[in-house]
């Protein structure tokens, strides 16, 4: 028995050995050495080619880039399960597209789903560009890409991905990554790899001010040429490691691109424009070249969005500028061309997209498609343009941005203003990064709490804070929204002005608004000034406007904390975002401060998504003696809803901080009150992690799938 028991044991410790030298350290014995390399994917100058019952026949990649974030989550919780992707995927097919690209290594819940999908649909698969990260610390720290935290790391997350992509890993938490036992091979439908991410162009000229002995790679699949840098030289040095690690293992090849996006692209631009942008580096593939024993291809990768950076319309184009057809410089056309001129290899767009966020960051003054403040159907459209823009630059291919929307994300004109340590447990609407997607997260488990729409049925007496006679106020909130239901008798929109002040913070606030003569019985921070169809807007107290206190050497170049305004100040001031810094390049004035855009306009229209004229950024309406209103969070100064924080004296704590509060004061009347508008107390309570939401596909994701189903029927 106790020969048995020590056999048992034994045998047990050399199969966790054996699994784990195998599945978790990639120790293997190659059998089988002299075996051909395959590959199903192949490229030549100017486009990518798959191998289809024994033929190569031109493949266009028209994939999504897909996300890992959803609501109440971080993306490191990698929260998706397989059902979830399932769904995703058959949505995704339906919509015409054939690829999905991911950035970075997931949980096996996807690859599970990725493989049953694809098993279930053998005649017609989705593919898969796969990503390797880089880690954001890593990139933005002290290191520079020799480091072994960066390179080596970078080239052991390689063969990790190649391992997971043939079925052959386990990963553990801790990793920093997703994790679990990955023993679906998908590996035959995985056209390729794009290795690393947007590059710090600080990393990358650090590197090759460090380095500058190490430009040049000399591998059995890739070389540098004599004009490669050392950043290139060790994306050189990468790419072959991984092209031989799948060689030798798995006796597959498949291509392989390098991240790359503007702030690194390989062109010079005028003297203002490297002055004023700082732009200090450059990536260019065309220095890394491949052996004939890359029996596949790679190819060119970019991030390129219409709208960024701005100095995209100074590229020195020697075609000449495009155009829309309605005569507008198309300078997202323009660039495109000028980078598939560049290149000798196919160029793909591995993301492209705009927002339908509220808050807007960036502008494409020439067609309009902007970084935010975009509706569904203006997403939709410009998705297709963008399309439209790749396809005709002559590119082989593009990747939306993005599949679903993501709350967790931040965005450079709003991040001062919100707790960046809670982002995923609310819907921040001014924060256009969060909204890049096709299919959005509506708050509510089945539908939402409330939509304007004129509808009223859903309001309740017990929602109502105050009533004057003729004029009274609901309210009630949600992850997104605050609400607001006013009803007045015999209400003439043409003609009534209707003001709803607004107490947010105890700390300051003003009994007058000198703007609209109007006096309160406590102090207002706000007010919501509902006047006809195209002027109604909200308001904030001049000391509790956020962008005085964070861009006033940005919008006024004066230093907000030498002269800051009375706590008690009656001027409210219009609400407004930063919108871009580059105005005296753009005007050519020097001394020209940032440009900024008023975000506290109000949009009238129905925000239902079920009503046949939905615009998705109607933030009121009215309706016989009813107006509708909501208003994003982050407008009333709201850093944390979902624990009611809310910021602080800017002017005491020299920037934002958070105060906990339990109630808002809110009151209404109409224009020509002469007397103290009494105001009263609407309770808050915040959700904390408990969120609620449920998946809608936007119009944006069924105006592209008509589109892209109709290409297929050509």
């Amino acid at each position: 028995m106790k020969k048995f028991i020590l056999l048992a044991a034994s045998i047990v410790l050399l199969y966790v050995i054996w699994d784990s030298a195998y599945y978790r350290f990639g120790i293997y014995i190659d059998f089988n050495p002299n075996e051909p390399i395959t590959t199903f994917m192949k490229t030549d100058d100017t486009e990518i080619y798959m191998n289809v019952n024994g033929e190569y026949i031109p493949f266009e990649i028209r994939g999504v880039n897909m996300g890992v974030g959803l609501p109440g989550k971080w993306a490191t919780d990698y929260a998706i399960d397989k059902e979830t992707y399932l769904r995703w995927f058959g949505y995704i097919k339906e919509m015409g597209a054939n690829t999905i690209r991911v950035y970075t290594i997931l949980q096996d819940d996807f690859y599970n789903a990725f493989y049953e999908y694809n098993e279930s649909n053998p005649e017609d698969p989705l593919y898969l560009i796969h990503g390797v990260w880089v880690n954001d610390y890593i990139q933005n720290s002290h290191r520079d890409a020799y480091d072994p935290d960066f390179r080596d790391q970078f080239i052991d997350d390689c063969k990790t991905v190649v391992d997971i992509l043939h079925g052959q890993k386990k990963l553990s938490l801790g990793y920093g990554l997703g994790s679990g036992s990955y023993h679906k091979d998908i590996s035959k439908w995985v056209i390729g790899y794009i290795l690393g991410v947007e590059w710090e162009d600080v990393t990358v000229a650090y590197t090759n001010h460090k380095y500058p002995e190490k430009n040049f790679y000399e591998g059995r699949y890739m070389y540098t040429t004599e004009d490669a840098s050392p950043f290139e030289a060790m994306l050189c040095e990468v790419g072959d490691k991984i092209i031989e690690y799948e060689s030798k293992r798995y006796k597959n090849q498949r291509l392989v691109a390098f991240s790359n996006w503007p702030t690194t692209d390989p062109f010079d631009y005028p003297e203002d424009i490297t002055r004023f942008f700082m732009k200090c580096a450059k990536v260019d593939v065309e220095h890394i070249k491949t052996t004939d024993e890359f029996i596949s291809g790679h190819f060119a990768s970019y991030h390129v969005y219409p709208y960024f950076p701005d100095y995209l319309e100074y590229i020195d184009d020697k075609t000449g500028y495009s155009y829309t057809d309605d005569g507008r410089v198309n300078t997202y056309l323009t660039y495109l061309k000028t980078l598939t001129n560049h290149h000798s290899i196919p160029v793909v767009i591995s993301e492209y997209g705009v927002s339908t966020g509220r808050g807007m960051a960036q502008i494409d003054r020439n067609t309009g498609r902007n970084q935010g403040n975009m509706s569904e159907q203006e997403q939709g459209q410009a998705i297709i343009d963008c399309y439209k823009d790749i396809i005709e630059a002559g590119c082989a291919g593009s990747c939306v941005f993005t599949w679903q929307d993501e709350w967790f994300k931040r965005t450079w004109n709003t991040m001062h203003a919100v707790d960046l340590t809670k982002t995923p447990f609310w819907s921040d609407y001014q924060t256009n990064e969060q909204y890049f997607g096709l299919l959005s997260f509506d708050p509510g488990e089945e539908k939402s709490i409330c939509y304007v729409d004129g509808d009223v049925s859903e309001w309740k007496e017990e929602d109502i804070v105050i009533n004057n006679n003729t004029l009274s106020l609901s309210m009630k909130y949600d992850e997104k929204f605050i609400y607001f239901l006013v009803h007045k008798d015999n209400f003439n929109p043409d003609v009534d002005k209707i003001y709803i002040p607004i107490d947010v913070t105890p700390k300051t606030g003003s009994n007058y608004c000198i703007n609209y003569d109007l006096k309160f019985d406590k102090e207002v921070d706000f007010v919501i000034a509902i006047d006809g169809q195209n002027n109604s807007r909200i308001v904030v107290q001049e000391r509790y406007e956020v962008l005085r206190a964070m861009f006033y050497h940005e919008t006024y170049d004066e230093d907000a904390f030498l002269n800051p305004p009375e706590s008690d100040t009656p001027i409210f001031k219009t609400i407004n975002l930063m919108l871009q810094t580059a105005t005296p390049l753009i005007t050519g004035d020097w001394t020209a401060t940032a440009e900024i855009y008023e975000t506290g306009l109000l949009t009238y229209g129905n925000a239902n998504p079920d009503s046949s004229d939905f615009n998705s950024l109607a933030d009121y309406i009215f309706c016989g003696d009813y107006i509708e209103i909501k208003l994003p969070w982050q407008l009333l100064n709201f850093a944390n809803p979902s624990e009611m924080m809310i910021h602080d004296d800017y002017y005491e704590n020299y920037g934002v901080e958070y105060i906990k509060i339990e109630h808002i004061n809110v009151g209404i009347a109409g224009e020509g009150n002469d007397m103290r508008i009494h105001l009263e107390a609407f309770p808050l309570k915040g959700w904390g992690r408990n969120v609620t939401y449920h998946e809608r596909l936007k119009q944006s994701y069924y105006e592209v799938k008509e589109f892209w189903t109709s290409l297929s029927k050509q």
